[in-house]
């Protein structure tokens, strides 16, 4: 976590509107497009100046451009300036293009979704169980390797394919097959293996072949080693400054977090894939079949009544999310190597201005609490529905909140008894009359109530 400091940061909300685009009038049409970007310049402005955010945004309409902006550095020590051209390590984001290659190989005739996966993989535990499609949609059961604790030992270095397989062979089953979901990365390197083996080729150049050169794709492929001269960037956390992060070396994500690409190239991607450019409307229904909140290579996304599609991505210090919202022809892609904010709020914060909804324009400003204002939110709050349970403690001038059994994390006063975690994107709403703490979640319009014991 941050350094944890007496004086709490507020976020004093600025709300504003941001530009209607549906007028009718070509002048009020143009002042209205201007005011939205307009409105998205100074939210980003405001981000980056207080050193909550540097990379890349880009927005398409109709497959055309509607806003893009570029802020930071690509490597902070030699002041090397970002551009919209910068270059991304997309994390997760990836399964999506592994999901679409194995979608491409099935109208090929080359593998069937309900097969299993032991001609392959025989050594995996249940390996005459699992299909294609669980693996897909994390219905394996297969362990995730980032979840071992020996992750952190090996992630900086090189591994085989035949190495990092004995490692998720190694494993033994979470859950039989199809009967439960849980995320794993085990799962799509595991994808980008049977691929090689179909086609005769490494993931790399399948990659290139299936779907970069067709689109054009000029900034996008499963990359290597950070090259700056390549407009790469590094990725930073933040502490009192932007420190390098340590770079996973992608020979382990292959598959499932190894490609490198901007918004641009993303949006690119993902309004094909829509348009059914790269694989049938058979093939992207059966991808876009929601099961315990995950498609295949593909999760849900809500915006009010507004449904998408698409994907996050977290490695190093690296965030992106990519997300299409069909019934508007939208897509968003945000790229970030220095982060210090919700990506999930910031996304939600972008489509309020897109849809003209009002939006919070954070200004951190510092202000002190006492120690004494904080002790009336302390206790343990049941939630009125369901089993969770918020316990809230105190220390010096820090309020922590802790979900059932998970690490305790601090927050942030916002003032009016609210608080906030922006790094879960989660405002924590106290009602010390009524004993009450409201949740309200980013990308979520419910107000969770949970009730002082």
């Amino acid at each position: 976590m941050k350094n944890q400091i007496i004086l709490l940061v507020v976020f004093i909300p600025l709300l504003f509107s941001c530009g209607n685009k549906s007028e009718s009038k070509h002048s009020e049409k143009a002042l209205n497009e201007k005011s939205f970007t307009n409105k998205l310049d100074d939210l980003f402005d405001v981000l980056h100046q207080n050193n909550k955010f540097m990379g890349n945004i880009s927005m398409s309409h109709e497959g055309t451009v509607i806003y893009t902006k570029a802020m930071g550095y690509d490597d902070v020590e030699n002041k090397k300036t970002s551009t919209i051209a910068t270059k991304y390590r997309i994390a997760s984001i990836t399964k999506m293009f592994t999901a679409t290659l194995v979608f491409k190989a099935i109208e090929e005739k080359k593998l069937s979704i309900n097969q299993t996966i032991y001609t392959y993989f025989p050594a995996i535990e249940n390996a005459n169980k699992i299909t294609i499609s669980n693996l897909l949609n994390h219905r394996s059961g297969i362990p995730s390797f980032t979840k071992d604790e020996t992750f952190f030992d090996y992630r900086t270095q090189y591994r085989s394919r035949e190495e990092m397989l004995k490692i998720i062979a190694n494993y033994k089953s979470n859950f039989e097959p199809d009967t439960s979901n849980e995320y794993s990365n085990s799962n799509y390197f595991l994808l980008s293996q049977i691929l090689e083996t179909i086609y005769n080729l490494p993931y790399e150049d399948i990659i290139q072949e299936k779907i970069i050169k067709p689109l054009g794709l000029t900034n996008t492929y499963s990359g290597g080693k950070i090259n700056i001269s390549n407009n790469e960037s590094y990725s930073y956390s933040f502490s009192d400054k932007w420190t390098e992060f340590p770079e996973t070396n992608l020979s382990i994500a292959l598959g499932s977090g190894s490609i490198v690409s901007n918004p641009s190239d993303l949006n690119k991607f993902i309004v094909a894939l829509f348009n059914e450019k790269i694989v049938s409307k058979e093939m992207l229904d059966v991808m876009t079949t929601i099961k315990d909140n995950h498609g295949m290579g593909i999760m849900p996304f809500n915006h009010k009544n507004k449904n998408g599609f698409g994907h996050g991505g977290h490695i190093d210090a690296f965030h992106s999310i990519s997300v299409y919202i069909p019934q508007e022809k939208l897509a968003v892609t945000i790229s970030s190597n220095a982060i210090d904010y919700n990506i999930n709020s910031l996304l939600t914060d972008v489509l309020k201005c897109y849809f003209n909804e009002p939006i919070e324009l954070p200004n951190f400003d510092h202000v002190e609490i006492a120690a004494s204002e904080l002790e009336k939110y302390v206790g343990i709050y049941a939630a009125d529905k369901g089993s969770g349970k918020f316990t809230i403690t105190q220390e010096n001038n820090i309020l922590y909140t802790q979900l059932n059994e998970l690490p305790k994390e601090p927050l942030v006063y916002k003032g009016n008894h609210k608080f906030t975690n922006e790094e879960i994107g989660a405002n924590f709403i106290f009602d010390p009359e009524k004993n009450q703490l409201g949740l309200e979640q980013s990308g979520v319009a419910d107000t969770y109530i949970f009730t002082k014991q």
